[in-house]
């Protein structure tokens, strides 16, 4: 079994996502007339416009947050490490590169997650690529295997490693029975997943921004301690990134390294693509009123997520004195660079960053399964069945090694992934149209709306009653 596993994370890794998934991101950059940079501003617009919902939905800025909580993970704190170390400084270029493609895939999957989504059995707006795949390309059979792989891979395994980096961060910090941090932290996702995704969603929109906002404030501050060496850094990593300079702040690393080291992390971190994301994009009651003002509130998440808090560990590890190092990587590494920098708060530091980058990603990843449930029929039962294996798997993963099921997970989520990039693709005319419509009433100085009813010849599978 083992071995099948790692034949099919070897396809989907080392083939079709590497090059599937940056394919899809230039595709759509270039079909959308490169609108992540043209329209960088009305990302910040969308979100900011409104905080304002309706019973149905949650607001835009919760959405945000809410994706946030699942892409700023555990992955952002260990996985820039590990980059840095197998692929040197020039990594984080390529991750920087990955990122700026790639919002122009998520803004594509999320637009059309809000123009395929209808309401669930209790009445919320539900959707995201099963829906779209089903009513969009009239495919509900391999709906069915998307959502299925995303229960397995966000709602059950993932969680599992996210328990497991908090059950060794407080246990190393703190000397606790990694048992009774599990038994913790599943209490408190219980208090949180059974209130819903109106509840996450409230716990989201203030946290994220609380935990972000505080690590990116140690990285500014780091930055300043440093302030000589830091344009060195940052056009060390450049010429890195091309094999121009082979060392920057201790790092080594090759052309070659680099680049498929920070295209990995980059994806993995990110999730542009993945058909994660636009699960939650497609509970948003938007703000204007129209399919591709989620899609940029999206967009603007993979800024976030790689530019800003991905970059914020690079930099603080390149400003420290702790490389190079055999011993050192992972979250090792990250927390012996804020030692360096801050002294033994800094080891705390990261071991905090860690708790909450883990925890928010748990809620979240629940979020996007219980969509998948919902998709699936599975109802206020399938949704109580769900609630209660992912505290389950937050116990579990607290005190068990992960590495093999973990695999699983990878393959899971490679077959979300295919499936997601073939879909979008396939749907990439009504991508196209959506936005035209909407950058066309901006121009116009409208606030954009869509009426489903001004465009019969796209979306067959268009819930009227939402779009009316």
């Amino acid at each position: 079994m083992n071995a099948i596993i790692d034949f099919l994370n070897t396809i989907f890794w080392g083939y079709i996502l590497i090059y599937g998934l940056l394919a899809v991101g230039i595709y759509f950059t270039l079909r959308l007339g490169f609108i992540q940079f043209r329209h960088f501003a009305e990302m910040w617009r969308c979100v900011l416009g409104s905080d304002q919902t309706d019973k149905d939905g949650i607001s835009p800025f919760q959405a945000l947050t809410v994706s946030l909580a699942s892409r700023v993970g555990t992955g952002n704190i260990a996985g820039v490490a590990v980059a840095l170390t197998l692929g040197g400084p020039g990594a984080i270029f390529w991750m920087w590169m990955v990122a700026l493609v790639g919002m122009a895939t998520a803004y594509s999957e999320s637009t059309l997650a809000q123009l395929y989504k209808t309401h669930g059995p209790d009445g919320m707006y539900r959707g995201g690529p099963a829906a779209y795949i089903s009513r969009g390309l009239g495919m509900p059979w391999l709906a069915a295997i998307f959502s299925i792989a995303l229960i397995i891979a966000f709602g059950l395994v993932f969680n599992a490693v996210q328990a497991n980096s908090i059950a060794e961060a407080v246990s190393t910090s703190m000397g606790i029975n990694k048992l009774w941090i599990g038994i913790a932290v599943a209490a408190l996702t219980g208090v949180i997943i059974f209130g819903g995704i109106p509840q996450i969603a409230r716990v989201a929109e203030y946290v994220v921004p609380f935990m972000a906002g505080l690590y990116l404030l140690a990285a500014i501050i780091v930055m300043i301690m440093n302030i000589g060496h830091v344009p060195g850094i940052l056009i060390g990593i450049v010429k890195s990134a091309f094999g121009l300079q082979e060392t920057v702040g201790g790092v080594a690393g090759s052309m070659t390294a680099a680049m498929l080291n920070g295209i990995k992390r980059g994806l993995f971190s990110n999730e542009a693509g993945m058909g994660s994301a636009p699960n939650i994009a497609a509970v948003a009651t938007p703000a204007p009123h129209h399919p591709s003002s989620q899609g940029f509130v999206q967009a603007l998440g993979v800024f976030i997520d790689t530019l800003l808090v991905c970059t914020a560990t690079a930099v603080m590890i390149l400003l420290a004195d702790v490389m190079p190092s055999d011993q050192l990587t992972g979250v090792n590494l990250t927390q012996a660079a804020l030692n360096d920098h801050f002294g033994t708060f800094g080891q705390t530091f990261v071991a905090v960053a860690i708790f909450f980058f883990a925890f928010t990603s748990i809620i979240g990843n629940y979020s996007y399964a219980e969509n998948a449930v919902v998709h699936l029929g599975g109802g206020n039962t399938g949704i109580m069945v769900l609630r209660i294996a992912v505290m389950g798997m937050v116990v579990w993963g607290a005190v068990q090694a992960v590495a093999t099921v973990f695999n699983f997970a990878d393959a899971s989520m490679g077959l979300m992934a295919t499936i997601n990039l073939i879909a979008i693709v396939a749907l990439s005319g009504t991508v196209a149209v959506l936005t035209k419509d909407y950058l066309a009433q901006r121009r116009a100085g409208k606030e954009p709306t869509f009426k489903i009813e001004q465009h019969p010849d796209i979306a067959p599978g268009v819930n009227r009653e939402i779009w009316k």
